[in-house]
């Protein structure tokens, strides 16, 4: 288990913006590699170190525990430090890899990559060549959660076919179109926020069942078919 596990023979998942106990019990049956909570007062999903701790305390411990900020004061940090077991760091807004590192001291870390038709990847990837896994995620308004995918097309096959094991795909995914990304990326895992949402912030436990489903169903058809 974990999100950042290469020898699994799946797809690892991991839902984003988790802010109630119900979405802790689901996540719980779901049996996912990883949940995270996201603390960006801003955001929809937000919740604070205490509440986190709260959750955390019902989360199964074979769940990994993301904590996504943005931009974080030092005063954040210690506060998210002092409570909640974080056992992955993500990046959301626009800190430096030195910055980055710092805040995650021993702890992994992944960045958050903005994709659009200005991106420059491959300068992405080696300024923080440091980062666990890359997010890939569309540009939206808030750093994340907008439900919107961005055009697949812009990242390079071969890029693709060197760095897939890296890849932690985000953007507008859902259970209609995620088998169409695991078949383009076959990525290390899979971030879903907006996706599994009856309103924004707000989660639905059919849709969290569904999304699940449709990624193992996924894998149970690319390990039959020997891809």
């Amino acid at each position: 288990m974990g999100l950042l596990n290469h020898q699994n023979s799946y797809t690892n998942i991991k839902i984003c913006g988790l802010s109630k106990e119900q979405d802790i019990l689901v996540a719980n049956s779901l049996a996912i590699e990883a949940i995270g909570f996201v603390f960006y007062p801003p955001s929809p999903r937000y919740v604070s170190p205490q509440q986190a701790l709260q959750l955390g305390n019902i989360l199964s411990d074979e769940i990994q525990i993301v904590a996504l900020v943005v931009d974080p004061s030092d005063e954040l940090i210690q506060e998210i430090r002092s409570q909640v077991r974080v056992d992955i760091w993500q990046f959301h807004g626009d800190e430096s890899p030195a910055r980055c590192a710092e805040i995650a001291q021993a702890t992994p870390w992944m960045k958050a990559a903005r994709i659009d038709d200005q991106f420059v990847l491959q300068d992405f990837c080696l300024q923080y060549s440091a980062s666990a896994a890359w997010i890939l995620d569309a540009v939206v308004e808030g750093f994340g959660g907008g439900g919107q995918t961005f055009n697949w097309q812009l990242i390079p096959d071969i890029w693709i076919k060197e760095n897939a094991h890296r890849v932690v795909l985000s953007g507008g995914l859902n259970s209609h179109n995620v088998a169409e990304a695991i078949a383009h990326f076959r990525p290390l895992g899979v971030d879903i926020s907006s996706g599994v949402e009856a309103s924004r912030g707000n989660k639905e436990p059919n849709l969290m069942q569904q999304f699940v489903d449709a990624v193992r169903s996924t894998d149970q058809y690319n390990s039959i078919k020997g891809s």
